[in-house]
């Protein structure tokens, strides 16, 4: 399979919202920065992909302004994270743990390791970055 022809699929909690990514998907990255943490409760596991290869589907998309240059997207029904979108890109990062299984995903490393929490470990034996790792353009594609 050509890798224009990959599609992966997934949803929020209540399946209010759907998407649909067709394509090359970034490798998942780990952050742990305080915004993400706080979020989440723990940190992001996130890929990306191109916007014209993300499709969207159901009314309860809501969008969270989390700076002055990027929002974050969830299901205002069930709460679910979903996505993170910087302003100036044209690429959508996407919460690994809401593709449907087997995602196919692969781990690549942990950024903004100085901040994460101090209740647990990173013992997985991926490559860290006490900050943004100087290489991932946000939204960046490999796979």
């Amino acid at each position: 399979m050509q890798t224009d022809e990959i599609l992966r699929t997934g949803r929020c909690l209540c399946g209010g919202l759907r998407f649909e990514t067709r394509g090359a998907v970034r490798p998942v990255i780990f952050c742990h920065c305080e915004q993400c943490r706080r979020q989440s409760g723990l940190h992001y596991a996130a890929t990306s992909v191109a916007d014209d290869h993300l499709s969207v589907t159901g009314e309860t998309l809501a969008w969270y302004r989390s700076s002055s240059d990027a929002r974050r997207g969830f299901c205002s029904i069930c709460g679910t994270l979903l996505f993170w979108k910087h302003d100036r890109l044209d690429q959508t990062s996407i919460l690994a743990g809401a593709f449907d299984q087997p995602s196919g995903l692969v781990a690549s490393h942990h950024i903004f390791t100085a901040s994460k929490a101090d209740f647990y470990g990173i013992g997985d034996g991926l490559e860290q970055f006490p900050e943004r790792d100087g290489r991932t353009v946000v939204g960046s594609q490999s796979r």
